[in-house]
């Protein structure tokens, strides 16, 4: 697996997206104001927004071409399709949940095994979550100083309204698939569809 190891907040400026999708930082009012535009060709407005869910969900291009690939087989537009199985994600839901403090970290954690899905082990950060799902922090990991540490600064992340989550407990359950609506970033996913469709 490829690691990503650019500037978050270089990568952010250049795609024109908040820190706060990513977890980093507050939110001030110079990054959070766009300035004047160039002029950009169409290629470049739909490479633009591959790059910038590439980026916040962390595929390489082959893994994000065949989730594409997926979303196009699926009933309904694959643009939002692409969405919904991006949010889909083990590692997303773990950052959803408030147990990371970014999507970095939680595909981190993922994979260091620290999460059950229905109870079974998941280390796969990419695994899928389907609606009925319950994804919990394994009862080793729960005493771990660590988890209670990202708890305590994640306290007030808003939760989206398609995760049940118990703070107590530390689970979370998936009470319905996310829409583009759920999502906290802005995003022209019809861009990305027109680039793959050439």
């Amino acid at each position: 697996m490829s690691v990503n190891r650019e500037p978050i907040l270089k990568k952010c400026k250049s795609l024109g997206i908040s820190p706060m999708v990513m977890g980093v930082g507050k939110e001030t009012k110079r990054n959070s104001q766009a300035g004047f535009r160039k002029m950009e060709s169409d290629y470049k407005m739909q490479l633009k927004e591959k790059q910038k869910l590439k980026f916040i969900y962390g595929p390489g291009e082959k893994q994000f071409r065949h989730i594409y690939e997926r979303a196009e087989k699926m009933e309904g537009q694959a643009g939002a399709n692409l969405l919904t199985l991006l949010e889909c994600r083990l590692d997303n839901v773990v950052f959803r949940m408030g147990l990371a403090l970014t999507r970095r970290e939680a595909r981190q954690l993922v994979s260091h095994g620290h999460f059950d899905v229905n109870g079974k082990r998941v280390d796969i950060p990419s695994f899928r979550v389907k609606v009925g799902d319950v994804i919990s922090l394994r009862e080793n990991s729960k005493k771990s100083v660590k988890f209670q540490e990202i708890v305590e600064g994640t306290n007030g992340r808003l939760v989206p309204s398609w995760l049940d989550v118990n703070k107590e407990n530390l689970t979370a359950s998936v009470v319905r698939l996310p829409v583009k609506e759920d999502l906290d970033y802005e995003v022209e996913e019809h861009l990305i569809v027109e680039l793959y469709s050439k």
